[in-house]
């Protein structure tokens, strides 16, 4: 499987920004999804993840009610919908597969396949 995150940029704290991830290959319902975070001189960190059903999903506490996590299996693809954006959710956001696809994980080391990062800046 094959990754490839998008959709980062500069946002002002308070704005939106969608993180789109689209994956190769015709077995993408059968990962489980996550997103990951890197700051600057910090380790990566587990933002939200989600079954390959779609029906079940977890997140960060500090991103809860702020963050969606989504997918579209006929597209392929996994989204994080980040609203209410402050300045400590600025970083490299990483998304990653899991399987098997109906075990969510927040340890990235039950990730098999990961993107390559899109950055996220949020502004004071």
């Amino acid at each position: 499987v094959q990754l490839q995150a998008c959709g980062g940029g500069l946002v002002q704290a308070g704005g939106s920004l969608r993180l789109s991830c689209t994956a190769s290959g015709r077995t993408f319902s059968t990962y489980a999804m996550g997103w990951f975070r890197q700051a600057p001189g910090k380790e990566r960190e587990f933002v939200a993840s989600i079954t390959g059903s779609g029906v079940i999903t977890n997140y960060k506490d500090s991103v809860k009610g702020r963050f969606t996590i989504s997918r579209d299996n006929a597209k392929n693809a996994v989204y994080l919908q980040m609203n209410s954006l402050k300045p400590e959710d600025t970083a490299v956001y990483y998304c990653a597969a899991s399987s098997p696809s109906y075990l969510l994980r927040s340890d990235e080391r039950g990730y098999d396949y990961w993107g390559q990062g899109t950055q996220v800046t949020v502004s004071s």
